[in-house]
């Protein structure tokens, strides 16, 4: 008797030290991801108590959002990055976008509006999707543009200078007064990027229906007599008149409109406005070299100059020659400059 009961109890304790077991498999998925994504998101709100207010385009129209900052920041950061990055370009990105929004901030401020910033970001579980099974990695590398340049802007002549930026060019960047006219950016001038040539999709060719070309551009075409308003257009109303030294588009003729390189590319979404035109099979062919406006920093050359083993120091400075690096203060001042000076 008194062995079967001593047998009962050995299977009893097999059968708890099983269970027990079972319930470890069972838990240990959970105990990981919180070990490693609840403690990347605890540091990054640990000791911040700054937020910005951010218009989200929700399902009721805009909605208002109150966001911790360095969590929309690197949602900010992780929209604009391609796949493949060097850590140097994360950097030099990551300086851009903080330019442009200080600037933003700052202008409203001054003009009395309300603080908010309406740039798209990608939200922590947006953010952890993209990562992928790599999210540890994908996250820390955000994390280090961000905390390596810390703060940094770039200034010029005392005023947040403009950071725009692009895929790729067609080889060489725009200048800014020959796009604007002004002289207010001669900081953004031409910049040779034979390396953009190799870029993906650097060459795209679209072949269109005149009918539909002509459509789409209706919006800014003039008026024309009412015999000729339902004339389909033919390759010799489409004329290229001008480029500027970097080889985009300036000046357009479409019939007896004369438009602007990118106003074409807005209507027909083009990748570029450095396009060549010539006449297709089934209606007007475009080929087109880069993707994006050309402005500022190429993203896929100072990809390749961070391979080359160049700091983001050198490619800012590469992009953006005469403008200064500097402190620009955090985004508590920013925010709330007042109570930033008490404390």
């Amino acid at each position: 008797m008194r062995q079967e009961m001593m047998r009962q109890r050995r299977i009893q304790q097999k059968m708890r030290s099983m269970g027990a077991f079972l319930l470890i498999l069972i838990l240990l998925p959970y105990v990981a991801t919180v070990l490693i994504h609840g403690a990347d998101r605890r540091s990054l709100t640990e000791n911040r108590d700054c937020y910005v207010n951010v218009k989200i385009d929700g399902e009721n129209g805009n909605e208002l959002r109150a966001v911790p900052w360095q969590e929309y920041f690197l949602g900010v950061l992780a929209l604009e990055l391609p796949e493949k990055k060097e850590t140097e370009f994360c950097k030099a990105q990551a300086v851009l976008i903080r330019t442009k929004l200080y600037e933003e901030l700052n202008r409203k401020r001054t003009a009395g509006e309300d603080l908010i910033l309406t740039d798209r970001y990608l939200s922590m579980e947006e953010l952890e999707q993209k990562g992928g099974e790599d999210y540890k990695t994908y996250y820390k590398e955000l994390r280090r543009a961000m905390e390596e340049t810390e703060n940094q802007v770039l200034f010029y002549q005392g005023n947040y200078a403009w950071t725009p930026f692009h895929q790729s060019s067609s080889g060489m960047t725009r200048s800014a007064q020959e796009v604007t006219g002004e002289e207010n950016f001669p900081y953004l001038a031409v910049r040779e990027c034979p390396l953009d040539k190799e870029a993906n999709d650097e060459m795209q060719i679209l072949e269109l229906p005149y009918k539909e070309v002509q459509t789409k551009c209706q919006p800014f075409l003039v008026a024309v007599e009412e015999e000729q308003a339902g004339k389909t257009y033919t390759f010799p109303d489409f004329e290229i008149l001008s480029y500027d030294s970097a080889g985009y588009v300036t000046e357009l003729r479409i019939g007896e409109t004369v438009c602007t390189g990118d106003q074409f590319r807005d209507a027909l979404s083009l990748s570029s406005s450095a396009f060549s035109l010539q006449e297709g099979e089934e209606g007007l062919k475009i080929t087109t070299m880069g993707n994006g406006h050309g402005l500022g920093m190429s993203q896929w050359t100072a990809n390749e100059m961070a391979k080359e083993g160049k700091t983001y120091e050198e490619i800012l400075q590469f992009f953006f020659e005469g403008t200064e690096l500097a402190d620009g203060g955090d985004m508590e001042t920013m925010v709330h400059p007042g109570e930033a000076s008490e404390k």
